[in-house]
């Protein structure tokens, strides 16, 4: 199975040489890698400055500049349009390290045939879990990561991921061929969040089944880039403004019948997470996207520079 490594860098070199580092460690060998910089000119010449031409097993890395910033769902597509052939493609946050095995358990997974997409274990830095894969709840507008926080000793059970799953941590998935053909690309106009779990939901109602690769584990820095994982009262607009804008889009487009139901409950959830820790500010950026998500409202925001 020929697998196409997915990376969408912004301005990132150093995450990105990293994550090839590790990758030179995985005990699959093949693979290529394609890589879409949505930084511009300038970061495309420091990203070649850094970046080999293959791999030390051989595998080739091809880098593409996008024309203007195609947000995370529009870089993905770009790397899936350029590389066809494939039979799986593993999208790969730029910020990860995947542990050596991880990449042969995943195709192991999506090769027994009785799942479309494959998931795993996504970790921390400081050892906690990330998410083992994710659990959509429609009537909250919201995403919950399935063993986030719990000890990284913890083996999870498999069978219950995979019964509990209806989306995949976009940190690092592989999709399969069947999955594209029967779903298509990721939803562009959602920019940045959200945009792997409107994927997974779509597939589901397409028929598409979600796998879980017991023993694969990946390493995630985590919001190295829009600072989304910064203390709260420091978390910048952008990924606050798109998240919850974004999670209303996903109601909106995947259970429109919910979204009376799901908007309130989102409203309320801003104000839970965000005021109760005083962080004002960005109550009012979560408020300025959940009212652009009740208004349709889709793309880069124009306040958003490139």
């Amino acid at each position: 199975m020929h697998v196409v490594v997915c990376i969408v860098g912004f301005r990132n070199p150093d995450d990105i040489s990293s994550c090839l580092q590790a990758l030179e460690q995985s005990t699959y060998g093949d693979f290529e890698v394609a890589i879409c910089e949505n930084g511009g000119a300038a970061a495309f010449e420091a990203l070649s400055a850094v970046l080999p031409s293959v791999l030390k097993g051989g595998q080739l890395v091809r880098a593409m500049l996008a024309a203007a910033n195609l947000g995370y769902a529009g870089g993905v597509n770009a790397c899936i349009e350029h590389t066809p052939d494939a039979d799986a493609w593993w999208v790969l946050n730029p910020d990860t390290q995947p542990e050596p095995e991880a990449m042969a358990l995943y195709v192991a997974r999506l090769a027994v045939g009785d799942c479309e997409a494959v998931g795993s274990t996504i970790y921390l830095e400081d050892g906690r879990v990330q998410s083992h894969g994710g659990r959509w709840r429609p009537w909250l507008a919201r995403a919950e990561s399935i063993g986030h926080g719990s000890a990284l000793s913890l083996v999870p059970e498999p069978v219950e991921i995979e019964r509990q799953q209806n989306y995949l941590n976009g940190a690092s998935m592989m999709m399969g061929r069947r999955f594209l053909e029967a779903v298509g690309p990721m939803r562009e106009e959602y920019f940045l969040y959200c945009e792997e779990g409107e994927w997974c939901l779509r597939g589901i109602a397409l028929g598409m089944r979600l796998g879980y690769a017991p023993g694969a584990r990946v390493m995630h820095y985590a919001g190295t880039t829009t600072g989304s994982y910064d203390d709260i009262t420091k978390r910048p607009r952008a990924p606050i403004y798109l998240n919850e804008r974004n999670k209303i889009l996903t109601t909106r487009d995947r259970f429109p019948g919910r979204l009376p139901v799901a908007a309130f409950s989102s409203l309320l959830l801003i104000f839970m997470r965000f005021g109760r820790r005083r962080a004002w500010k960005q109550v009012g950026y979560g408020i300025a996207g959940w009212a652009a998500g009740l208004a349709n409202t889709r793309g880069v925001p124009r306040w958003m520079g490139a």
